[in-house]
This record gives structure tokens, C-alpha cells and sequence, in this order.
């Protein structure tokens, strides 16, 4: 799959470079794509034939099974294979170590119903888990600490022209929790920027919610004009989006001007409606010292008293699902001990555990959750995995934590996979108890509340889980 990949990404280079890509050469230009850029995002030309590229793939001696499952091409009701790609331009979509798994296609012709359309999921792209231009930009996220989030092709190459090298975009879906994972390999600091249209609105407000839950901290980009961020960097430059990066509001104060805008400011009563107003949102923090650092910040920004904040998140206190603990160090640390050796260092062990630990809540919440995260990612997009290649991906932060675990040779023989098989069900505990202890304490808040028929069906749902 790697190999058709690399095939079809030279296949679509040539062809825009040949004389068959003039035209599309002038008008990507006209869009303000340099000839640096066409080279640096490898962009292309699908011909419009149907079977240019499946021609190529044939002639390589690829076979109808390898063919049917690479996501280049299409087979029809009656057994024929064209290509998936015609008559689009090319944007390469890469792995974090810059190996092409997929490509996505802006169509060439106005009266195309599908403006974009991206490769399928094969074995090699799974794209809840890739960000378009990762591979180039995590240098420089490591560098400034900071990652800037678009939502298309466009945008990340327009970007980039203007000097904002560490922008990526999600490759034609929501973005999910995986990818906010492999953005904070590199950086927790994240600029949004999506378009300020009613979709992109939406976007962010989705994607908000889930880079919160996830301790990610989010900035908001502003652009005037009601401009995507390519249009913005082409009308106003490279150094006026500069300026709107540097100068992005961190979510809760971006959130608390749409507050202040929206209540009578001038009247006590209007302040602490926009408090009320914003709370729903600090309450989603998981945190506790950082929910109570941003209620107290927004209470000072919007004229609160800090008594009546104090109270308000006592009662929230009061009346909040008992979060589960996470597991005891202890316990961690042994999981740690045995799991990441194993997984790093033998082949076998890694295919018979990684699918079972993969989806684990309880694995979430270790210290060690992102060196997890790396290690699947990796192994997801058929990387070698041993200890060099997952010491280069993590974290600075985390990368003597990875040393001290898998080179201790002092493990006493535990790096078993039978071990490994306990370490697994010793999580899926957890994920059982926790499950028992929150079903417990909603079904406690029902009856405090009085809503007995609700408490009722959280009782039978806890026997059924006992």
C-alpha cells in the first residue's frame, strides 16, 4: 500500500508538471500557490481519463485484490477498477513520518457535485488519527510550543506562505480525540482558527468541547471580514495574520466578550448573568484548581463579587458527579513496568495487546497516556516501533520517563505476555468499578433531587453492571 501510494504521488506530480497540468498550473497560481509550495506539499494533477493512474498501478504489477483495497481506485457493479481521482487537483496527505497514505482532491470542474473528495480509510490511513501537514509542522510546534488549527488544504498552504509553519488541519472530518492526542504529542498550547461561516462556527464549538476535555489550551484566531484564513493572508498579508495569531484570545475571555456583549454590563444583575451565562463551560473543566483559577479570572474580568463565585462553585461541588479516581501510583507504576516493555519491545506481545488496550478508559488516565497514544498512533500507520523511534516522537517531558521504564533491566522478569494479558484485566476492572462507583453517585443525586423514576432505572442499570 505504501508503494502505490508513492507510485500514485509521483504519477500526479508529473502529471502536473507536464503539459497537460498548464492550465492547472495557472489557475493555482492565480489562487496565490507559489511554485515553492507546489513543491513543498508535493500538490498534483488526477487526469480526467478514469484510468491514467490504475494503467500505471497494472503495468507495476499490482493485482486486482492489492488494487481494490488501496483506496485509489473504484471497481464498478460489474468487476472493473477506474480511478478514484479524476480531474482534481492533488493535496498528499502524509503520516507523521511523511510517508503518503492517502490524497484528497479539489475538483477541477465548477459543475462537480463533490467540491473535495479524500481517499477512503485503507489498512495505512485512518483518518480520525492523521493531520493534514503534521509531518511538516511538528519542528516548529515543538519550537513555539504552539500549533495553529485550520480546516482545509487551502488554509494550511495559505498559512504557511505566510510564515505560520506550524498549521495543520484535519483531513476532511470533525476533529476527533486521536487527533488532539498527536497535536499534544507536541503541544497542550493550540490557536483555532477555523472559517467564520455558520459550519465553521459549528466546528469549533464541537471541536472546543473535545480539546477542553482534554486539557488542550485553546486560543480563538479572530479574522475580519468574514475571510477563511487563505483569503485573509492574500487580501491583508502575511504580517496582519501574524498579528491576529499573536494576538488570539484565550477561549474563556474570547467566550466572556460574546458575554459581555450579549448582557447589560452596566447593571449587577446583567454581570452576573454573563457569569451564568459562561459557566457551563468552566463546570466542563476537569481540573478543580484550574476550573476555580478561570471562574475567578472571568469573575474579575466581568465585575463579580469573588464571594458569590466561591459559593456557586460550592454548590456545583456539592451537586457534581463524583468523578472517578484515577488509578493509585502504585498500581501505575506497575502497569507502566509491564506493559510499556512489552509493547515496545516485542512484536508479538505488541499485535496480541494493542487492540485490547487501545480503547481502556482507565489506560487514559495514567501519567503515561500520551507514550500510549504515540505507541498506537505508530504502530497504526505500520511504523517500526522499538525504543529510539518512540523516544523521537513523545514529548520532551516524557522521553526520561520512557528511558527509566523500558531500560530498567531490573524488571525481575515481569515483561510476560501473560503479564501483560493481567495488566489488561486489571484495567478493565478499573473501567468496571468506575463505572459502578458513577452510577452510584447519579443514582444518590436522583433521589436527593426527588426523581424516583430515574433513580429507579439507574438502580436497575447498576444490578445489571454488579
Amino acid at each position: 500500500l505504501y508503494e502505490m501510494h508513492e507510485i500514485a504521488f509521483e504519477h500526479f506530480r508529473k502529471n502536473l508538471a507536464g503539459p497537460n497540468g498548464e492550465s492547472v498550473r495557472a489557475y493555482i497560481a492565480k489562487r496565490g500557490v507559489t511554485e515553492t509550495s507546489v513543491q513543498k506539499f508535493g500538490l498534483g494533477l488526477a487526469e480526467g481519463s478514469g484510468r491514467a493512474l490504475l494503467r500505471v498501478l497494472e503495468q507495476r504489477g499490482f493485482k486486482p485484490d492489492q488494487l481494490e483495497v488501496s483506496g485509489l481506485v473504484g471497481k464498478r457493479d460489474e468487476g472493473s477498477f477506474y480511478d478514484r481521482f479524476r480531474n482534481r487537483l492533488i493535496f498528499p496527505i502524509q503520516n507523521e513520518s511523511g510517508k503518503t497514505i492517502a490524497f484528497g482532491g479539489r475538483a477541477l470542474d465548477p459543475e462537480d457535485k463533490a467540491k473535495y473528495l479524500n481517499s477512503p480509510e485503507t489498512k495505512i490511513y485512518r483518518k480520525s488519527n492523521v493531520l493534514f501537514n503534521l509531518n511538516r509542522a511538528k519542528e516548529t510546534v515543538m519550537k513555539l510550543d504552539r500549533i495553529v488549527l485550520v480546516e482545509g488544504y487551502m488554509d494550511v498552504i495559505g498559512a504557511w506562505q505566510a510564515g505560520i509553519t506550524e498549521v495543520v488541519a484535519s483531513c476532511g472530518t470533525a476533529l476527533t480525540t486521536e487527533q488532539i492526542r498527536a497535536m499534544k504529542r507536541h503541544s497542550q498550547n493550540l490557536h483555532l482558527n477555523f472559517d467564520p461561516d455558520a459550519a465553521g462556527a459549528n466546528a469549533a464549538e464541537r471541536s472546543i468541547k473535545l480539546l477542553l476535555d482534554e486539557n488542550v489550551r485553546v486560543r480563538i484566531v479572530e479574522l475580519e471580514g468574514g475571510l477563511d484564513p487563505d483569503e485573509y493572508c492574500k487580501q491583508h498579508g502575511a504580517e496582519a495574520y501574524h498579528q491576529r495569531i499573536a494576538g488570539a484570545k484565550t477561549y474563556f475571555y474570547w467566550l466572556a466578550d460574546r458575554a459581555r456583549a450579549r448582557f447589560n454590563m452596566r447593571e449587577p444583575q446583567g454581570r452576573v448573568d454573563a457569569f451564568q451565562f459562561l459557566m457551563p463551560a468552566i463546570q466542563g473543566l476537569n481540573d478543580k484548581l484550574y476550573r476555580a483559577a478561570v471562574a475567578n479570572d472571568l469573575a474579575s474580568y466581568l465585575g463579580v463579587p469573588p464571594g458569590l463565585v466561591l459559593d456557586h462553585l460550592r454548590k456545583v461541588a456539592a451537586d457534581r458527579v463524583e468523578r472517578s479516581p484515577a488509578p493509585k501510583a502504585e498500581s501505575s507504576r506497575a502497569t507502566d513496568r509491564i506493559l510499556l516493555p512489552l509493547l515496545v519491545n516485542d512484536n508479538e506481545a505488541r499485535m496480541e495487546l494493542i487492540d485490547k488496550l487501545r480503547d481502556l478508559p482507565a489506560l487514559k488516565l495514567l501519567g503515561t497516556a500520551p507514550i500510549f497514544e504515540a505507541l498506537f498512533t505508530m504502530h497504526d500507520a505500520g511504523e517500526t516501533v522499538n525504543f529510539n523511534t518512540l523516544h523521537a516522537r513523545i514529548h520532551p517531558s516524557l522521553q526520561d520517563i520512557l528511558a527509566t521504564i523500558v531500560l530498567d533491566t531490573g524488571s525481575g522478569g515481569e515483561g510476560t505476555l501473560e503479564n501483560g494479558l493481567a495488566c489488561v484485566e486489571a484495567l478493565r476492572r478499573d473501567d468496571r468499578e468506575t463505572i459502578l462507583r458513577e452510577l452510584k453517585s447519579r443514582i444518590k443525586s436522583a433521589e436527593r433531587e426527588g426523581r424516583l423514576s430515574e433513580a429507579l432505572a439507574l438502580m436497575q442499570q447498576l444490578s445489571q453492571s454488579a
